[in-house]
């Protein structure tokens, strides 16, 4: 019977409230994850996106830079043509059928979807194989041959939605209970502490040296996985990103051996994250993958897990959600584990499956399309690494900020030496100093910006993150917002402390 409020009673008398879930009874490691890169200064952006909108805005802006995320196409950039034609195709096999894409797509568009279709059955609304499309995964296969010089065998090789999806995958595989730790480079990126969070492992931190350029020291990574054994945890990967993000450092093939020795010694898997391998800025620095690497070293001793993604690059298909794992070296036993793991999501969506076979098996040179697709690729790295030098020579002009050079991938990770009365005014407002920063960033310019402490970072230094993909001709205008909002900010509390 109800009670007399109208509330459902229960053994324990009536209820309270008529919904079964609040914060008391949630699981508690979801309230503990956390994820920056959208967090409460994005909510923000987002309220005063909607009174611009309105026309409730008494903000001195009108438009709203969202640079705390790599979403490209979100700041303008446009897609990759070719790749945008076959998906269409796929998505519309009535084009070819018909003979309507006759004169409208290149032949070569025309034979590449024919091809896929012909080999997935039910096209992309239909389900694949867990692991992928095979003719997509042989594809992704052929491309990373190419790349390395070594051979891929398919079978090893799971299309993932986003490398994201690789991510929580190798968690679920590994952690078994909160003695197991994973190494992860500090500052961070968020999905790593918010997946050890979600699946119950330990987060063991090793710290990139700012100092010269954020670099990877093997004597660190050995320090904290003796400290850890000693406190009974058990390493069982590390987690290495390259190019870095938030940091933007590439690696050196020497560093890379070294990484991956110790793994051989140490027994612990190496977790690859490669997203934005296509993302090299820096004169004389280029990318090289782990896996070829460790193939030049003909080990067989290391378990790799690389990971790549259609978000980054110069594609920039954030939303189409595609990326593959590769696994090499793993027990068969294990290899039919992460089978039925990928079984249980059924398989990854197949748009995002096309995107990285065309992606990782782009056309070629005398193909129709390819002129187009070197003009744009060409185009749009080239703006990217304008872009990269302009956003790094802003920074470091400002007072009290040092920035690293950014080598690769999308970001620059400014370290802001803040004034003491900024420290005591965000004290009072029980946020960390540099989140009182970029908050007031965004109140007073519309950049959006990540606080340091989102990446977690080394004690008592402040820093904020922030992408390269603002459109080019905006450049000038978020230089200018900048410079201004943190002359201000050093107008108003004083002289940085040093």
């Amino acid at each position: 019977m109800p009670a007399a409020n109208g509330m459902p009673n229960s053994a324990h008398g009536p209820q309270k409230s008529c919904f079964p879930l609040s914060l008391d009874n949630i699981n508690p490691k979801v309230k503990e994850a956390q994820y920056a890169v959208r967090g409460e200064i994005v909510i923000r952006a987002k309220e005063i996106e909607d009174e611009i909108a309105s026309g409730k805005s008494d903000k001195p802006f009108k438009t709203i830079m969202y640079c705390n995320i790599g979403n490209p196409q979100q700041l303008g950039q446009h897609p990759v043509t070719y790749f945008r034609q076959v998906l269409a195709l796929c998505d519309y096999p009535e084009l070819i059928e018909s003979g309507k894409a006759e004169g409208v797509f290149p032949s070569d568009v025309i034979e590449r979807a024919r091809r896929y279709l012909a080999a997935m059955p039910g096209g992309t609304g239909a389900y694949s194989d867990s692991r992928g499309a095979m003719v997509l995964r042989k594809d992704i296969a052929k491309g990373i041959e190419e790349r390395d010089g070594f051979p891929c065998n398919p079978d090893f090789l799971y299309l993932t939605d986003g490398a994201s999806q690789g991510v929580h995958a190798m968690m679920r595989l590994l952690l078994r209970d909160d003695k197991d730790a994973i190494l992860v480079p500090i500052p961070q990126y968020p999905l790593y502490s918010a997946t050890l969070a979600l699946y119950g492992g330990h987060l063991l931190p090793y710290y990139l040296h700012e100092e010269t350029g954020w670099s990877l020291s093997v004597d660190d990574l050995k320090s904290q996985t003796y400290k850890a054994r000693s406190e009974g945890r058990h390493v069982r990967a590390l987690v290495v990103i390259n190019p870095g993000n938030p940091t933007g450092q590439v690696l050196s093939v020497e560093n890379q051996k070294e990484i991956l020795e110790f793994c051989r010694d140490e027994g612990i898997v190496l977790m690859a994250d490669e997203v934005y391998q296509a993302n090299i800025y820096k004169q004389g620095k280029t990318f090289t993958s782990f896996k070829k690497v460790l193939s030049q070293m003909d080990s067989k001793d290391v378990t790799l897990a690389s990971m790549h993604s259609i978000s980054k690059g110069f594609y920039g298909e954030c939303g189409r959600r595609g990326g593959y794992l590769e696994l090499m070296n793993v027990n068969p036993d294990v290899v039919s584990e992460f089978y039925k793991l990928a079984s249980i999501n059924l398989c990854s969506n197949l748009n995002g499956q096309i995107c990285m076979a065309l992606v990782m098996n782009p056309p070629r040179e005398g193909e129709p399309s390819y002129k187009l697709y070197a003009e744009e690729r060409q185009s749009l790295l080239d703006s990217l690494k304008r872009r990269a030098i302009k956003l790094h020579k802003t920074l470091s002009s400002l007072e009290g900020v040092t920035c690293t050079e950014p080598e690769g991938a999308l970001y620059a990770m400014p370290q802001i030496r803040l004034p003491k009365a900024a420290l005591e005014a965000a004290k009072k407002t029980g946020k960390a100093p540099d989140f009182f920063y970029c908050k007031q960033l965004l109140e007073e310019t519309g950049i959006v910006t990540v606080p340091g402490s989102g990446f977690k970072q080394e004690e008592g230094t402040f820093h904020f993150r922030t992408t390269i993909l603002v459109p080019e001709k905006d450049t000038d205008e978020v230089a200018k917002r900048l410079v201004k909002f943190h002359n201000d900010f050093l107008a108003k509390y004083g002289e940085p402390e040093q």
